[in-house]
């Protein structure tokens, strides 16, 4: 079995990490796009076209699925993937959890990226899912870019900043953003309040993994929250919170058990599964920032192809 993941740049670790758990002897290609990124402050003609670029490249890999573990592409782009590679090869996109977050009851937060935070896609998804519930839209500027470059000081700044926008009385934020779920323990911690319980982080990178899965009839067990993508196609996509346990700082993810999905460290299962990672279409290894994260790492321990 072969799954590929794209993303512009390395926020599709959360996902191709979520694989790697679920299904260890699964090959990943890991198709990124460092020659184009960021893709958040590009028309969605031009971020249409860099994910066709990227998405081409994956797929002459022949893999199984390919996961688009980015929000923006799966806005602007999922439809055009769709109409050039399936049937024959399923494409599956990233929505944010708002969905399972607002049966929590609220009030909750969004934190996405500026170019989604405000945007009649989002707006769109907080209508159709919370619209009895307080929510707070909060734009995160660099943060993407900072855990992109594993910048360690420019990471805190976006979170301190974003962390500031959000109330003290949100009991739940989701990550609108694929990035974001690599440094969650860090947003878990800026957002917590003396006296009151942790929030509660919804992120979609294992629903997505065991959507992936399912689609190619190699479905994993475990239970979840339903969640609608329609406007992207008719499936549904199991989505868990995040609530990471991991040391401060550290980057966690992965389901290491405890209740709702919660998530701590990124476990190392053994794995045999080899790893292809094409950077703009050239092969190449893990860049250095994504050894940051524990997903990065775990990844890298595999075989690689060069």
């Amino acid at each position: 079995m072969k799954i590929a993941l794209m993303d512009s740049g390395i926020g599709l670790l959360a996902a191709a990490g979520a694989v790697r758990r679920l299904c260890p002897d699964a090959d990943l290609v890991l198709s990124s796009d460092p020659d184009g990124m960021p893709w958040g402050p590009r028309t969605p003609r031009d971020v249409t076209e860099r994910a066709l670029v990227v998405a081409r490249a994956a797929a002459e890999h022949r893999p199984d699925a390919l996961i688009v573990a980015c929000n923006t592409a799966t806005v602007h782009a999922l439809p055009t993937l769709r109409a050039e590679l399936e049937p024959g090869l399923p494409v599956i996109g990233t929505v944010p959890a708002i969905k399972p977050a607002a049966a929590g009851g609220g009030p909750l937060a969004i934190w996405a990226t500026p170019a989604t935070t405000g945007s009649p896609y989002q707006h769109g998804l907080i209508r159709d899912f919370a619209p009895s519930v307080g929510v707070t839209e909060v734009p995160c500027p660099g943060l993407a870019d900072a855990v992109d470059a594993a910048d360690e000081a420019a990471i805190d700044r976006a979170v301190a900043a974003a962390a500031a926008l959000t109330p003290r009385d949100v009991r739940a934020v989701v990550l609108g953003c694929t990035h974001y779920e690599l440094v969650a323990e860090r947003i878990r911690t800026a957002l917590r309040r003396p006296g009151l319980p942790d929030v509660v982080l919804y992120g979609s990178a294992d629903a997505v993994a065991a959507q992936a899965l399912r689609r190619i009839g190699a479905g994993v067990g475990g239970a979840g929250t339903g969640y609608d993508d329609r406007g992207y196609d008719d499936d549904r996509v199991l989505v868990t919170s995040v609530t990471p346990t991991g040391p401060s700082g550290g980057a966690v993810g992965g389901s290491s058990g405890g209740p709702s999905g919660a998530l701590g460290p990124v476990p190392g299962p053994p794995s045999g599964g080899r790893l292809t990672v094409l950077l703009s279409g050239r092969e190449s290894v893990l860049p250095e920032p994504a050894l940051a994260y524990a997903e990065g790492r775990l990844l890298a321990a595999v075989d690689q192809v060069r």
